[in-house]
């Protein structure tokens, strides 16, 4: 990243700094409790302090990483067995499109059915909030293989099981990226939608118990704490990952 990009990000949040404090000096939202920047800034630090924001990061990502592992794995399986498969695509796959397009707050109620108020239903929402992108992604990964790789690969007397782990794999590895990637993001979403309704800790919960006492302070603060969280893991973590595998494969 270099520096004239950092430059611009830093001073386009000094200007929604600047803007948000001047809502607040002029008192545009008279009938809320609208805090200012610096009472947002205070609430974190005080939640950090005392250890409460520290004990429900520690447990959204116990919550995700537990969920996503088994989401990647889940969606993989699926995704392969779809993509070569042809009547188990014809079949199943096209429901896979209907499930994904279904928001995770949905599939809350139908967790705390099945697990209660625990963190099983916590992780249960973020298993399927992944899947079905991932199953999407790789199912699409299988699907592009270049027919000529196939053809070459046949000619050389490579076929079957072997043609897969030696030919179809390492073609979708980029594409299997870019699945991961999308994996964490929607899982993310599924995390938080899932703690929103949890007795247990988290971002979520902490998020539902700033709302009951009417901590707008803090309500603010954890929604910036949940969207950086998210933007730093893709940026720093999978965006480069996803990069670095393109650029080797050729791709970029």
């Amino acid at each position: 990243m270099n520096l004239s990009l950092i430059t611009k990000r830093i001073v386009f949040l000094v200007v929604v700094a600047g803007i948000w404090q001047g809502i607040y000096a002029l008192n545009i939202f008279e009938d809320i409790i609208f805090p200012s920047p610096l009472t947002v800034v205070s609430s974190l630090y005080e939640g950090f302090a005392d250890g409460d924001l520290v004990t429900a990061l520690g447990a959204s990502f116990r919550h995700l990483f537990s969920g996503l592992v088994l989401a990647i794995l889940f969606g993989t399986v699926l995704g392969v067995l779809l993509g070569k498969s042809r009547e188990a695509d014809e079949t199943a796959g096209m429901y896979l499109v209907a499930l994904q397009s279904i928001p995770s707050i949905v599939w809350v109620p139908l967790a705390i059915m099945i697990f209660g108020f625990s963190e099983a239903a916590v992780v249960f929402v973020v298993v399927l909030g992944g899947t079905f992108v991932m199953a999407l992604n790789v199912r699409s990964a299988i699907r592009s293989v270049p027919p000529h790789l196939l053809r070459a690969a046949r000619t050389m007397g490579v076929s079957g099981v072997s043609q897969f782990f030696r030919v179809e794999i390492p073609a979708s590895v980029p594409y299997f990226m870019s699945g991961l990637r999308l994996a964490w993001a929607f899982s993310w979403r599924a995390l938080m939608a899932g703690e929103l309704l949890s007795n247990g800790p988290g971002l979520g919960y902490s998020l539902r118990y700033a709302q009951d006492y009417a901590r707008m302070d803090q309500v603010i603060g954890i929604i910036i704490i949940i969207g950086v969280i998210g933007a730093v893991v893709d940026q720093l973590v999978f965006s480069k990952l996803e990069k670095n595998v393109m650029k080797r494969w050729g791709i970029l």
